[in-house]
């Protein structure tokens, strides 16, 4: 499921689905690319359907079921903001497939006709075969269903069946719930996954065109350079002590002169891309000019004259004569760089070569792939042997590698924490569904949590939360079906994946916040292990309502048990003790809810008071510095999973607070002469966050180590990054030798600072 609370806007008004269509249409009209004006248009006809929906009221916009008609479970079409179009994903017109199912089924080719033939025993017999061949695949979760129907049908649970397809029967007319077929079984992801499928680099590589000023100049090289050195050297034949011309031209020079420019005439209009040889100005064009002159028998007149002899003069002095060692020296180097295979060319090599594989699974093996052009493919392709395939096409290939995630990071396949949150499903779809006893069952709800993941986010107000999928009635209907797995219970193995990926997140990119698609497979896998640890999300600030839901205040509390004490507690003037007691007694008093959901006033109140955010003040930038404080007393799942999933990175507390500190260091210096810098200084200061927590962890004689080395980190930036950081390492080093901040979060008259990320009045780091 993708998450883009970040892009999603204050309200639910349509001011902002009124401003992305102007942007759609602005770009469809004016810009230069035609596919790009393409997407545009149809992103424009997207926003106009929300702004259709909100105007008609058929979508409520915030809501978990913004579109009327739709119960939660149905995969909704969402534009960016997390704005509901009012189609579904699964809806449409027939796809390819139905309409190939329909004709073999002997039905009409519509939905309705298709669900129903499904429900017959011919229909169960089809379904049955796909499950156990494994011969499909699922695009929208909603085609999981009927398999799913299936499956319980032929285990006995006919009862739950009849439910499940009571539950879909409104819908059939306009949701698809058959399958797609495929060619083989997914692959299992729990030992390896993949970012890119080989289809997918293969479309990336058919859009590669050739380097329009690459061949411009191999053109130049291979092909104009030598014949002006043909033309050179005819017009020295007639030279006299470097003078051309002083000698009478005879009938064989003439002959030979009228030959070259017939095969000028050829050469011009079969290389097109070099036009400097058509320049009446440049060397090439004043010899081939003279020529055209002379040998229709015309003189040339005294300007045209010394032109030439200039232009010859010119050429020899800057490459010498034709022949001698130098120039031949020169030629050879260029005939070579001419020679050099292109990266266009390469490419088609590199499509040659996936067109054997599978197109829709990952690469077990890139190395075949990015060896150097045979001997056999140079015959082929005539691409020269030994050609090595260049990196920015090793790149493209090595996006499709299939291996562990561990792997994939060590091999920059993977270079963020986004990016790692992209391949987590696959992963986390693998380990949930090892629940289920029977195979094919197993195989089918790992297919499904896959295309769950990949429905957008809703913009949700309230506190609403986005639907899970254990909410979808296909795998609510075979939830009994959970149990032991080969002797394990599901929480062991859910919880070593859990282990693995936060050690990962953590030891790859430190100093970056978890992003939130990674959170929500984090709290996905802590549901099975049953922690009861909660992980909480990045809020987004222009959406804030001001309250949170009790997990903060449990994952606060989680903190506290590990960092009571140490100096991250009294970096931030935290008193973890006061939040463990609040714990307490929100937890024996009745509920709080707002909205009709379940709220911690105690918690939002003391994140206000420590953000110093005024009542009923409902700013970007003020509910940020209360976002923010929620960060700080929770450690943003940094102590929920050190605590109690129990990761220990590999490189030490030591190594990553001083990683972090790197990362610090890089964002500060972005901040020099940026016009919008806030983005910027929020970050670092997560990452400065993620430092001190790191740094915690460490005994204080190595605490004392790192600090005092930060000095010499930033010596490595420019001069204005220490500048900067002064005040924040200032800070740093206070509380470290037992001191502390003033109420207002400075010591020292403001020489000294505790490093936040948000501010209301303008940041002092700027």
């Amino acid at each position: 499921m993708n998450d883009n609370a970040e892009q999603q806007p204050l309200t639910a008004a349509p001011s902002y689905p009124q401003a992305q269509l102007a942007r759609a249409f602005v770009t469809a009209l004016t810009h230069e690319d035609a596919d790009t004006r393409h997407r545009a248009e149809a992103r424009g006809q997207r926003w106009r359907k929300v702004l259709e929906g909100m105007a008609s009221g058929r979508l409520s916009v915030g809501s978990r079921t913004p579109v009327d008609g739709f119960p939660p479970w149905v995969t909704l079409e969402v534009v960016r903001g997390g704005f509901a179009t009012g189609a579904a994903g699964a809806s449409g017109p027939l796809q390819a497939y139905e309409r190939e199912a329909a004709q073999s089924f002997g039905v009409p080719a519509e939905r309705r006709a298709l669900f129903a033939h499904c429900l017959t025993e011919p229909g169960l017999a089809w379904l049955w075969d796909r499950l156990d061949s494994g011969h499909y695949e699922i695009g929208v979760p909603e085609e999981a269903a009927l398999l799913t129907m299936a499956w319980l049908v032929r285990h006995g649970e006919t009862g739950a069946a009849l439910d499940l397809a009571a539950e879909l029967e409104p819908f059939a007319d306009r949701l698809r719930f058959l399958p797609r077929p495929a060619d083989g079984s997914a692959p299992d992801a729990t030992a390896a996954v993949h970012r890119r499928t080989v289809s997918d680099v293969v479309g990336t590589l058919v859009q590669r065109r050739p380097n329009a000023a690459v061949e411009t100049q191999r053109e130049a090289l291979a092909v104009w350079q030598p014949f002006g050195d043909e033309l050179l050297v005819h017009w020295l034949r007639t030279a006299r002590d470097g003078r051309v011309l002083e000698l009478v031209p005879d009938a064989a020079w003439l002959a030979h002169g009228e030959a070259l420019l017939g095969r000028y005439r050829r050469l011009a209009a079969e290389h097109t891309r070099c036009t400097k040889h058509r320049n009446p100005k440049e060397n090439l064009g004043i010899l081939r000019g003279a020529l055209e002159e002379v040998v229709s028998g015309r003189p040339l007149d005294a300007r045209r004259l010394g032109l030439l002899r200039h232009a010859v003069q010119s050429m020899v002095r800057r490459r010498g004569l034709p022949g001698s060692a130098a120039h031949t020296t020169l030629r050879r180097r260029q005939a070579e760089q001419a020679a050099l295979a292109s990266h266009h060319g390469l490419a088609q090599l590199v499509l040659r070569r996936l067109a054997v594989l599978p197109q829709e699974t990952g690469i077990t093996d890139v190395t075949p792939l990015l060896e150097a052009v045979t001997g056999e493919e140079s015959r082929q392709t005539g691409l020269p042997a030994g050609s090595a395939v260049p990196p920015v096409i090793r790149q493209v290939v090595e996006a499709a590698l299939s291996a562990p995630l561990g792997t994939l990071v060590e091999r920059g396949v993977v270079p963020s924490a986004e990016v790692l949150a992209e391949l987590v499903p696959q992963l986390v779809a693998a380990t949930t569904a090892q629940a289920y006893d029977d195979t094919t069952l197993r195989a089918l709800m790992a297919a499904n949590y896959r295309a769950f993941r990949n429905r957008r986010s809703l913009l949700l107000l309230d506190l609403e939360r986005q639907v899970r999928v254990e909410e979808l009635p296909w795998v609510r209907a075979v939830s009994g079906q959970r149990s032991a797995v080969l002797g394990r219970p599901d929480g062991e193995g859910a919880l070593a994946v859990l282990r693995q990926l936060g050690e990962l997140a953590v030891q790859a990119f430190p100093g970056t916040i978890l992003p939130n698609p990674l959170v929500r497979e984090f709290g996905v896998l802590e549901r099975h292990c049953d922690l009861g640890a909660p992980f909480v999300e990045e809020l987004a600030a222009d959406i804030f309502m001001g309250t949170f839901s009790p997990k903060f205040l449990t994952a606060a509390r989680i903190a506290g048990e590990l960092l009571g004490g140490t100096l991250y507690e009294r970096y931030y003037g935290i008193d973890y003790a006061a939040i463990r007691n609040l714990a307490i007694t929100e937890t024996g008093a009745a509920l709080t809810r707002s909205h009709g959901v379940r709220t911690s006033p105690g918690f939002a109140r003391l994140c206000a008071e420590r953000a110093g955010a005024a009542p009923r003040s409902c700013s970007v930038a003020t509910n940020g510095t209360v976002i923010e404080q929620a960060q700080i007393l929770t450690t943003h799942n940094l102590a929920t999973l050190v605590h109690r999933v129990g990761i220990a990175p590999r490189p030490g507390w030591a190594d990553l607070a001083h990683r972090c500190f790197v990362t610090v260091c890089r964002l500060t210096a972005r901040v020099h002469r940026n016009p919008r810098p806030l983005g910027t200084v929020k970050d670092a200061a997560y990452a400065w966050r993620q430092m001190v927590f790191h740094l915690s962890l460490c005994p204080p004689e190595e605490q004392r180590r790192i600090i005092t080395s930060l000095g010499e980190e930033t010596a490595r930036h420019p001069a204005h990054v220490a500048t900067r950081l002064a005040p924040a390492l200032a800070g740093l080093t206070l509380v470290t030798e037992g001191g502390a901040f003033g109420d207002d979060g400075t010591a020292d008259g403001g020489c000294a600072r505790r490093f936040l990320g948000w501010s209301t009045d303008g940041h002092w780091m700027r």
